[in-house]
Parts: structure tokens; sequence; C-alpha cells
């Protein structure tokens, strides 16, 4: 299943919410990693490291103050799941309404990043770049000047079908996302060969596994950690690639290889090991395309 068509069920369903820890630093929760850990706070990755995570908000929310007493931290006098109830959006068939004038729309809503809710057309949510779309598209209310609203279709239309949409284009192409991190690796092996004639010098997943012994990620991590490094990492290319940004898309697929070699490492395997099991694998399929993908013959 492609990233963006299991986000999309998550916002309709359950949505998954991560305890993190910054050694030294604090325990929390976010629901979105690459965001608020990185972006926000300035931690790369290998900087923290992901304690806990559900689908259960209570159960998470309980979590993080054990953890925050345990680890010797500043514990949070609200509970997370509380932190977003000082704000009602009122939606109805046609619109979301938010108890803020526009003049204030910006900051207020900004302070309730994560926030979601439910309208006719699916789950809302409040990120950056659906609080610039709808800080740009909300009206006063004519009810009440000190109340804005947006139209629920307009939202829909720019995020939820938007996705939907061009990520059929996107995906169509390829069998799965695995395969085709196994493809964009191919053809970069055939594209960079060495003088003695060799696709890949034979060391590079062996200084990618030197560089994390070094730094302790397979003494003090373990393949959940990397697995949900794995996901943040391909929703990271699936963003490139809908936005055609080749550079971000080759640093992409290099991130992912290199979760990819520790994760294998961590379980035991070599990553060359995985590669060439799969290569054989799909090597000796047969089959046809059918609308955009392949479908290999039946036994």
């Amino acid at each position: 299943m492609d990233f963006y068509k299991q986000k999309q069920i998550n916002m309709d369903k359950k949505i998954m919410y991560y305890i993190y820890h910054i050694p030294g630093k604090k325990v929390g929760v976010t629901r979105n990693l690459i965001d608020r850990v990185t972006t926000q706070q300035g931690y790369s990755p290998d900087e923290y490291e992901v304690l806990d995570q559900s689908t259960d908000i209570d159960y998470i929310s309980k979590r993080e103050i054990e953890l925050q007493q345990s680890y010797g931290y500043k514990v949070d006098h609200k509970l997370y799941k509380n932190l977003f109830n000082k704000m009602k959006i009122n939606a109805t068939e046609q619109t979301s309404t938010f108890p803020f004038p526009l003049e204030e729309l910006k900051n207020k809503l900004n302070k309730g990043l994560g926030k979601t809710w439910e309208t006719v057309h699916g789950t809302f949510e409040l990120t950056k770049e659906t609080v610039e779309w709808i800080v740009g598209n909300a009206k006063t209310s004519m009810y009440d000047a000190r109340r804005s609203y947006i139209y629920n279709k307009a939202y829909y239309e720019e995020f939820l079908n938007f996705f939907e949409t061009h990520n059929q284009k996107l995906m169509k192409n390829y069998k799965t996302q695995s395969e085709m991190i196994v493809e964009q690796l191919r053809n970069r092996m055939k594209k960079e060969p060495l003088s003695n004639g060799s696709p890949i010098q034979p060391s590079i997943f062996q200084r990618i596994r030197d560089w994390a012994g070094q730094r302790g990620l397979y003494t003090k991590g373990d393949s959940k950690t990397q697995y949900v490094k794995l996901q943040e990492e391909a929703g990271e290319l699936a963003k490139a690639l809908l936005k055609r940004d080749h550079e971000e898309i080759v640093d992409a697929i290099g991130d992912i290889v290199v979760v990819l070699t520790n994760l294998a490492h961590l379980e035991g395997f070599k990553i060359e090991d995985c590669v060439e099991s799969a290569y054989e694998v799909i090597n000796k399929r047969t089959g046809k395309m059918v609308n955009g993908t392949f479908v290999k013959d039946g036994k």
C-alpha cells in the first residue's frame, strides 16, 4: 500500500502518535516526527529515539507522563490529549467555522497544529500547509465578526482530493514501493561503474554499517525505530516525487537505502543479500501491464 493511500486511511480511521526522546532534553509526543522534532526543534533522526507509538491517544497521553517521570524530565501539566480541547471548530455540511476573527486566525491556528475535525468530506487537520491555506481563504462570519469560516469542499479539493489524484499518477508505473526502491538502486548501480568494471563499490554498504556502528545505532537502536524512520523517509520521497524535486528525490532514496541497510543489520542480515534475493525473485517473474501496474502471472 502506497504512502498517501495509507495516510488517507489513517486520517479517516486512526492516527499514529509517537513518543520521542531527545537525550538530556525532553520526552514528548507528536504525530509527525520529521516536522516536530527535526524541522521545528532542529534534531536530526540520529539525535533522538522513539520510545513508544500507538493509535490510542489516551494510552499515549498517560505513557508520556510516565516516561517523563522515569527519565527525570519536567512533567507536562496537561495530558497530551487535552492540549487541543480549547479550540472548538464548528463543522456543517458546507463550512468549518473557527472561533477567531481573521486578524487572529493564523496565530491561533498555529498554536493548535495537529488538531483534527470531522466533516462530510473526511477528516481535516491543522498543519503548517493547511493553516496557510485556511488563512488565505477564510471569510468573516456574517453572523459574528469574531468568527471566521472556510468552505469544506474547497479544502477537500486542495488537500485530500489532491493527494488521491496525484498519488494515483505517481504510483501507477510502480509495482510496489519496495520494488520501486530496488529499481532506483539498480539504475544507480548501472550509471556509476568503477574503473575495474564493477557496478558499485562493494564497500559502500559496509561504510554505512561502520558509520552506524560508530554512532551506537546498533547497540542503542532497534528495528522498530528504524522502521518508523523508513516510513518517514518514504513520505519524504513521495512528496519529492509529487513536486518533481530531483535533488530531494536523490536525497530521499539515499536516506531510504541507509535506513534499510541498518534495519537489515539489526535483523541479522546484509542489505546486499536482501537486494540480491529480491532481484532473483522478480527477475523470474512473468506477467503483463494492467492499468499501469505489472500483474504477475498466476501459477
